[in-house]
């Protein structure tokens, strides 16, 4: 096995490669088929934890397994992403991370121990990149304080995370000033601007009669007589849409949609509990894993949350949906999401979605700390985004 340096390069002595990471902190691999200009063709030259097969590049068990003989020949680098699960943390305060190299049987080629990082929570560790038709490996140790959005923004795949500024409005047309006629008599006073709509009312739950939120609405994590609730579970469902078929027959389509919690710490994403990573790190949150396709009746996915194991520092838990295949939510019906108090399986509140929204992903609901209390607020807002990640410049809004 040879150790690479940053910068050093070497010939790969056979035409398939795995790429992967020992690092102590939680962490993605991800990777970038790039082209001579540095860029990716589209997204789908983008491998990661929703998207695990590309062209010649497949993600399988935080493993890249690379295969040069399958790569189409307008890509020129294979390059290695290691992201940090809690984007609030900062390489530098692990140890290094070591990314190691081997054939296919798992034969040790190369290791790169990728050092001099500090506050960078994004690094691209190596590439495998071609040269003369010969391809050769590069240790890289290119870090991104800016993020992970700044990475694959660099390298050309569109992140669904900011929307396009409005465009100004025209300027006026100069016009010469006129003095007006005499006796116009005095113009009527401007009208009032309209009212501003009332905020939604904060309402209390109440035992045996659960209440039906709508957009909005806040309501205070406490039972009747004031005792805060300490275990939630929030389940949350929703049916394909019923396509009418040949001869007047119907049929649901299979949608994958996937529920999501956003822990976030004074505006910050410190951690997602999603399908691929199903308890948080300090285990106040547990999904119950990833439903495939809507079908059946009852929550198609649930989430308990310890509130009172729930850090000081997370203000914030954020409950989305997304779809991962891209289908938007026109194509589902009766999307809801309920509150349960855990400790008596009762349902206390449900929340319903409007249909037809042609969103790839949708913000049920916010869970906040207000006042030493928790609350939660009703939000029903659309995006456009398939993972949760993509979703978090779109609820930051929503935060309370």
């Amino acid at each position: 096995m040879t150790a690479l340096s940053k910068g050093q390069n070497a010939p790969l002595p056979g035409p398939g490669v795995v790429v992967s990471v020992d690092l102590s902190a939680p962490a993605d691999v991800s990777a970038l088929l790039v082209t001579s200009a540095g860029k990716v063709r589209s997204d789908a030259d983008f491998v990661f934890f929703n998207q695990p097969d590309g062209p010649g590049v497949s993600l399988r068990e935080g493993r890249l397994h690379i295969s040069t003989a399958q790569i189409p020949a307008d890509i020129e680098a294979v390059r290695a992403v290691i992201t940090l699960d809690d984007a609030n943390r900062s390489f530098g305060q692990f140890a290094p991370p070591v990314t190691r190299i081997t054939d296919p049987n798992g034969t040790p080629l190369f290791e790169y121990v990728v050092g001099e990082l500090s506050s960078e929570s994004v690094v691209i560790a190596v590439e495998v990149y071609q040269r003369g038709g010969a391809w050769k490996v590069r240790a890289v140790g290119q870090g991104y304080a800016g993020g992970f959005a700044d990475l694959v923004r660099d390298h050309g795949v569109s992140v669904d995370d900011e929307p396009a500024a409005p465009a100004a409005p025209p300027a006026p047309p100069q016009q010469t000033y006129s003095p007006p006629p005499q006796n116009y008599g005095t113009p009527p006073p401007p009208a009032a601007p309209p009212a501003a709509p009332p905020a939604a009312p904060e309402i209390s739950l109440t035992k045996n009669r659960p209440i039906s939120l709508s957009k909005g609405q806040k309501v205070s994590l406490r039972k009747d007589g004031g005792v805060a609730l300490t275990r939630i579970v929030m389940g949350l469902g929703w049916d394909p849409v019923q396509k009418k078929g040949m001869f007047g027959s119907s049929r649901a389509s299979s949608i994958d949609l996937d529920a999501s919690v956003l822990m976030f710490s004074k505006g910050q994403c410190a951690e997602i509990v999603y399908f691929g990573h199903l308890t948080s790190n300090d285990r106040s949150i547990v999904h119950s894993g990833d439903n495939l396709t809507g079908d059946g009746d009852g929550d198609d996915e649930m989430v308990a949350v310890d509130l009172t194991a729930v850090p000081p520092h997370i203000d914030n838990l954020v409950f989305i949906v997304t779809s991962y295949r891209g289908q938007t939510f026109a194509e589902v019906q009766n999307a809801y999401c309920r509150l349960i108090d855990q400790t008596i399986n009762a349902e206390l509140a449900r929340f319903t979605l409007a249909g037809g929204m042609p969103f790839t992903g949708v913000t049920m609901c916010v869970v906040h700390r207000e006042g030493g209390d928790w609350k939660l607020r009703a939000i029903g807002e659309g995006f456009n985004g398939k993972t949760p990640k993509k979703a978090i410049p779109f609820v930051m809004p929503y935060l309370g």
